[in-house]
């Protein structure tokens, strides 16, 4: 192939990424506002969350799904309750390095501090070592693989899964789906 053709070929490819990852950040931006509208316009929705409140943290959330609907939104319980995962490089916390912790999104338990989570390179939140306590693991076998799914220890909510392939000093990669999450910065 001569070069000029390389070349344009090359500019077309860069070009056409950059066009995509425009348009999937303004339609998860348009459709993020549209499930947060959603939300805030179920009547439910607040007695509900003020049930969740009044449960003590040191104990299990037992929410039915219909609650769980009526307080995340359709991609949180997608992944959260559905064991979905959401789309990498695309979303929230991937590329994030703010300094806090990382709660679940559904019941608020307190699940990494920012300090463990490192940049692995699959673009999603990668930490690796979660707060003692905060998760449970599952063993998956979906989608014809085997592997370990990480799950709220205290509603049970589908987090992401768990590899052996991470930093010191643990060794894990603990993968997370950012919509499974919630950022508290630092004060």
């Amino acid at each position: 192939m001569n070069s000029r053709i390389l070349q344009n070929t090359m500019r077309f490819t860069r070009r056409h990424a950059l066009k995509t990852v425009a348009l999937v950040a303004t339609g998860t931006a348009i459709g993020i506002r549209a499930r947060s509208q959603q939300q805030v316009d179920n009547p439910d929705a607040e007695k509900i969350r003020a049930k969740l409140q009044a449960i003590p943290m040191d104990q299990k959330v037992n929410l039915t799904n219909d609650e769980w609907r009526k307080i995340l939104t359709p991609e949180q319980y997608r992944v959260m309750r559905e064991a979905g995962t959401e789309a990498a490089f695309c979303n929230a916390y991937w590329n994030h390095h703010g300094k806090g912790r990382y709660h679940c999104a559904a019941c608020d338990n307190l699940i990494f501090d920012a300090a463990t989570k490192f940049d692995s390179g699959t673009g999603w939140p990668s930490f690796f070592e979660p707060v003692k306590g905060s998760v449970t693991t599952v063993r998956d076998t979906s989608y014809g693989m085997i592997r370990d799914e990480v799950r709220c220890a205290r509603c049970d909510s589908h987090l992401g899964h768990v590899f052996d392939d991470g930093p010191p000093p643990t060794g894990l990669r603990y993968c997370m789906n950012s919509v499974s999450l919630k950022f508290v910065p630092e004060k």
